[in-house]
């Protein structure tokens, strides 16, 4: 696995946009999906995280999952589907989030703060290289949608013209026996991308996606190894995470347009309007400085401060509304 380490905005771009041009599309499309995290983290699923035995947590799962949420979900009768909609709202299963966009995967790398201490990453997939190892009757099917993602009815497809099932292939194993066979047939687990439906306007505005391996118990990164030019990781030092952030919003690129409802927007102005430790120093610092020049001569304390030291002190905290605004519109 190739690990870069980088050291500033500008090469950071550089690298999350290399291999981008298209020379038979004749146009930057890149092939790579990403996913941002705040700190070191290995690529598990939170199925996997659970621990465990996931094969059999994640019947009980969706069981329950779709059990409970069916007066708040529209109902179609796919597993994937029901799959989708659970990872969407936190439900443990065998899918990773991931994003066509690499400032998107920014976004989560940098969205704690109370991670800036730490390095974070940014991970890049090269789906177009994976696909390269599914099974035929899978790529065939990509290759006649013209698609290089699978969607919750192709999946579906898939699973009724495979075949084989038995009596033992009820309920939950009737929707995935099929990756089973495939995986028997292949020698190894096999990597695969869904792109959700539009659920709700958080999937659109993430560009996301979500990965899957045919087994569950299986680990990304093991299998990774085998296919080792396909994954990258690129390193974003903690004292570069705050530069990132704020370029991130001054982009448009924050929880305000990624979650846009009204909790991304309140996440957005607290995180926004927070003063960070230095800020808070500064702040403190020129209010020290003010005091001592008007102890001798100058107006009492606590009275009208002229316009340049109101300038001074706005430079030790975050922006009132008015001035955020000449920014932001």
């Amino acid at each position: 696995m190739q690990i870069h380490r980088v050291s500033s905005w500008t090469e950071l771009m550089e690298l999350l946009h290399q291999d981008a041009w298209n020379e038979s599309l004749q146009r930057f499309r890149s092939p790579y999906v990403f996913r941002g995290q705040g700190r070191r983290l290995p690529l598990t699923t939170s199925l996997q995280r659970l621990g465990g035995d996931p094969r059999e947590l994640e019947r009980h799962l969706v069981r329950a999952f779709r059990k409970y949420a069916y007066s708040s979900v529209p109902d179609r009768d796919l597993l994937w589907y029901w799959l989708a909609v659970g990872q969407h709202h936190g439900l443990p299963t065998r899918l990773l989030d991931w994003s066509y966009s690499p400032l998107v995967a920014l976004h989560f790398a940098t969205a704690s703060e109370a991670l800036y201490a730490e390095d974070g990453v940014v991970w890049m997939l090269n789906f177009a290289e994976t696909n390269d190892s599914l099974p035929a009757p899978l790529r065939q099917l990509l290759e006649h949608e013209g698609s290089a993602v699978f969607t919750v009815d192709m999946l579906d497809a898939l699973g009724k013209n495979a075949g084989g099932l038995t009596q033992s292939h009820l309920g939950f194993d009737s929707d995935t026996h099929w990756l089973e066979q495939y995986e028997t047939v292949a020698g190894q687990p096999f990597l695969l991308f869904l792109e959700p439906p539009s659920l709700d306007q958080r999937i659109v505005q993430q560009s996301a996606l979500f990965s899957m391996l045919s087994s569950p118990d299986a680990q990304l990164e093991d299998w990774l190894e085998t296919h080792d030019g396909a994954i990258k990781q690129i390193v974003l030092p903690a004292g570069l995470k705050t530069e990132i952030r704020d370029k991130l919003d001054q982009a448009n690129i924050s929880e305000r347009t990624l979650f846009p409802d009204l909790g991304g927007l309140s996440q957005w102005l607290r995180r926004y309007y927070r003063v960070r430790e230095h800020q808070s120093g500064l702040q403190h610092q020129a209010s020290l400085e003010h005091t001592g020049s008007r102890s001798a001569s100058g107006p009492p304390l606590g009275g009208p401060l002229g316009e340049s030291e109101t300038e001074q002190l706005r430079a030790g905290r975050a922006p009132t509304p008015d001035e955020a605004r000449l920014h932001q519109d």
